[in-house]
């Protein structure tokens, strides 16, 4: 089988309607527009949201709570991930982790939680401790420096 062999399956596309074509296509003259009205129109049609004058149901709701846009996100990452990711004596860097896909790119760094076990000596580089992560870095022998 070559390159240009390759065809879709059977049924799967459908070839496009022209519309305004003539009365013998099905879709002439109006094209499937209906007569006058708003939506017949070249750049017809209403914005998203519009509900004809009632108001919307954005405006209906009531607002809930205050979103701070200038707030840190920080991914949160157990302790027992970084001992299935890391090798004895590795440096944890946002950078490491986010290599490894365990830290998105929107995110602004990374808190390490005391979930899970850690059984290698690791120096970690992070935004924020538990108090039971730092503990049980330092005990594994690693470090916990907050950045």
């Amino acid at each position: 089988m070559r390159l240009h062999e390759l065809s879709p399956a059977a049924g799967s596309t459908t070839v496009g309607k022209r519309k305004g074509r003539g009365i013998g296509t099905g879709n002439g003259k109006t094209a499937g527009r209906g007569h006058k009205g708003q939506w017949a129109r070249s750049g017809g049609g209403v914005r998203p949201g519009f509900e004809g004058g009632q108001m919307p149901l954005a405006r209906r709701l009531p607002k809930r709570g205050f979103n701070n846009i200038f707030a840190k996100k920080y991914q949160e990452v157990s302790l027992s991930t970084l001992d299935k990711l890391f090798d004895n004596g590795a440096e944890v860097t946002l950078e490491a982790l986010r290599e490894q896909h365990v830290v998105a790119k929107k995110m602004d760094g990374f808190r390490v939680l005391g979930n899970g076990e850690l059984t290698k000596k690791l120096t970690v580089k992070a935004n924020g401790f538990t108090a039971s992560a730092k503990e049980k870095i330092e005990a594994a022998g690693g470090k916990a420096e907050v950045i």
